[in-house]
């Protein structure tokens, strides 16, 4: 993984952190509350239960129509349909120019809440003042809410159940599927044009990858950069990595993991530790773009570089099949069109 969006310190955590913080530390600092009883200022029907990844099911009079999500979380369930039922987000949602974060994907910014656009910036009173239902959010590690924050998780579980899904150490197309099982219990039509066909180019994307690994075998490297640090990411935790692996791309698996095991930091000097053909970077906002890594002597040196093999990593992928397609047809075009450099 990387640094900042990826996952725990990686997931907004380095760079947002503001350096190459314990992993540790990151992960207490975003939570891992379990929700009692909900405030129900919306449910309506019939009754509605969820189990979750924690194993914890919710239980509800009613199917929840007043949802508070993380940014990227809501992205994925407006993706499959489930849009009036967000009123409100917190993470990463809108840039300094005012423009939509990444993570929030197709999600109308200006129709929700933002309670916080970044991490500890969760406000519990704006939080309260939606009278939510529900809150659902990622899960990168076991019980952890993610971008809930630890000193004020007692008393944002108390507002509201909680839904927390697996988003690390499981392949992208199974996370999808819980992403799915979730909005359709919410009430999405999963039958919708909307969603079979964004399934549709999904699957299309995954064959194309599968053969362009296939028949052009180059060694890729998911990487991301920090001022101080290079990180090479772990294809056997990040779930889109393991998805991308299980197709047949051959990633470097890092052998010395930071703890945690989503990545592998590195000081600058030893940036070209593993030799790569195609150079998978992290493309979130606090990360080192190649126009800000340039003047970086070492990554100017890296085989992939000189030959322009870098292509953009979202190391924070939407759970859904819209969300993910494009990033599928991205790595596969890479792979399909890469020489041989390392």
């Amino acid at each position: 993984m990387s640094t900042s969006r990826s996952v725990s310190l990686s997931r907004r955590g380095v760079l947002a952190a503001g350096g190459a913080v314990g992993i540790g530390a990151l992960l207490a600092a975003c939570g891992s509350g379990k929700g009692t009883a909900g405030a129900n200022g919306g449910a309506k029907g019939g009754p509605w239960s969820f189990t979750d990844d924690r194993k914890h099911k919710v239980s509800l009079k009613g199917t929840p129509q007043r949802i508070v999500a993380f940014t990227g979380t809501a992205a994925a369930l407006h993706d499959f349909g489930i849009d009036d039922q967000i009123v409100g987000v917190f993470g990463p949602t809108k840039l300094k120019n005012g423009k939509p974060d990444p993570q929030a994907g197709d999600l109308d910014v200006d129709k929700v809440t933002i309670i916080g656009n970044a991490y500890n910036q969760f406000s519990v009173e704006k939080f309260a003042g939606l009278r939510p239902d529900l809150l659902v959010t990622n899960m990168y590690e076991p019980g952890a809410l993610w971008f809930v924050p630890d000193d004020s998780k007692d008393k944002i579980t108390k507002l509201a159940e909680s839904v927390a899904l697996t988003s690390s150490r499981v392949p992208l197309v199974n996370i999808i599927e819980r992403y799915a099982e979730l909005a359709g219990s919410l009430g999405a039509d999963l039958k919708a044009k909307k969603v079979t066909d964004a399934k549709s180019r999904f699957e299309k994307a995954a064959e194309k990858l599968r053969k362009a690994a296939r028949s052009n075998p180059v060694k890729v490297l998911a990487c991301s950069g920090s001022p101080g640090l290079f990180y090479a990411s772990n294809p056997g935790i990040n779930a889109d990595l393991m998805y991308y692996k299980s197709l047949g791309v051959d990633l470097i698996v890092p052998d010395h993991l930071d703890k945690g095991g989503y990545f592998e930091s590195l000081s600058w000097e030893n940036a070209d530790k593993y030799p790569a053909d195609v150079l998978l970077l992290d493309n979130r906002t606090a990360t080192l773009q190649p126009k800000d890594l340039a003047a970086k002597p070492s990554w100017a040196k890296l085989p992939a570089v000189k030959a322009g093999q870098i292509t953009p990593w979202s190391s924070e992928p939407r759970f859904s099949y819209a969300g993910s397609a494009p990033l599928i047809e991205t790595l596969a075009k890479a792979v399909e069109s890469a020489k041989k450099v390392s």
